[in-house]
């Protein structure tokens, strides 16, 4: 699955699909399609993803293991 990640980070907060699309501004469709990996999620999207769950876009695309964010731009 191409964002099972963000599938993975969600149930670990207990949310739901639709809670999650609420707080990202968007459908619980939209959202459902990008955890099927049906669209690819919008840049933006994804930077807000990793602020909220507080990890790099790079964990989220499968691109490295290590959870921890990057330092944060001042």
């Amino acid at each position: 699955m191409k964002y099972e990640r963000i599938r993975n980070l969600r149930e670990d907060k207990d949310l739901t699909q639709r809670k999650l699309a609420e707080i990202l501004h968007c459908s619980q469709r939209i959202y459902s399609n990008y955890e099927r990996g049906d669209v690819d999620i919008p840049t933006e999207v994804l930077k807000n993803l990793a602020v909220f769950y507080d990890t790099s876009v790079d964990y989220l695309l499968g691109l490295t293991d290590e959870r921890n964010p990057y330092p944060r731009r001042k």
